[in-house]
């Protein structure tokens, strides 16, 4: 069988004196569409930032594309990477939109591919404007942030996450600072992600959202995870807590 394109074996995690991961274990494979979901503090988003090592995990095992990135299991030995090349195959949606105010949608996109990845402008800026037609932002370019709704300025965020051609999307609540009748526009555009076969994990609490793409379905809770399936989860789910859970939110 094919190496899974994520793996995290035994991640634990803590913030100060607080341990926030506890042994978590999960495979992620090309072209796999993953939500990872659970009541608040549960350690979701979490575990995302440690998947690009925006939280560097304490111990255990993280690997992408079978390359270790992580503090790695005791005794052994495998090929490492290092952080640059880690954002390089791993993009991340985040919550905010993190938009500069002072550049248009277009070079918002394009910043990343001239600054990091070292393309001239003008190459960068194609890319960014084959990126926003993904998302259908075209029209809106030459637009500012404070020019666009919620929704526009998360679908630019998700184009400038796609221009820079990652194999994997990270999306951490992307509609929760949006405005209810925002949401629609933004999960449209995460479903044609996802079309395109884009291996993607989804934190989100849009569980009609997740029942549709969910190829695997995680529920955590107080850092770890409870219990996990495939599409027929949400309906077949052997947790008490989860069912208890999902009862109370849909």
């Amino acid at each position: 069988m094919a190496t899974p394109i994520i793996q995290l074996r035994g991640i634990n995690k803590s913030f100060g004196d607080k341990q926030v991961l506890f042994d978590i274990d999960l495979e992620v494979e090309r072209g796999q569409h993953v939500v990872i979901f659970g009541p608040s503090g549960s350690g979701k988003s979490t575990v995302l930032r440690s998947i690009n090592l925006l939280a560097n995990p304490h111990s255990g095992s993280l690997r992408v594309d079978g390359i270790e990135y992580g503090p790695g299991l005791p005794g052994e030995s495998v090929k490492r990477g290092g952080r640059l090349a880690l954002r390089r195959k791993v993009g991340m949606v985040f919550q905010q939109f993190n938009l500069f105010p002072h550049l248009c949608g277009l070079d918002n996109v394009a910043l990343p591919l001239w600054k990091v990845h070292g393309r001239s402008k003008q190459v960068a800026r194609e890319i960014a404007a084959v990126a926003l037609r993904r998302v259908g932002l075209i029209d809106q370019a030459g637009h500012y942030p404070a020019e666009l709704s919620g929704g526009q300025q998360q679908r630019v965020a998700i184009a400038r996450a796609l221009a820079l051609d990652p194999e994997v999307l990270l999306f951490d609540e992307p509609t929760s600072a949006l405005d209810p009748e925002l949401v629609g526009e933004v999960l449209k555009t995460m479903r044609e992600v996802a079309e395109m076969g884009m291996t993607m994990i989804v934190v989100t609490h849009e569980l009609g959202f997740a029942k549709e793409i969910g190829d695997l379905n995680v529920f955590m809770e107080n850092g770890r995870i409870v219990e996990s399936g495939p599409r027929s989860f949400y309906e077949n789910c052997t947790s008490e807590r989860v069912r208890e859970f999902l009862r109370a939110v849909m």
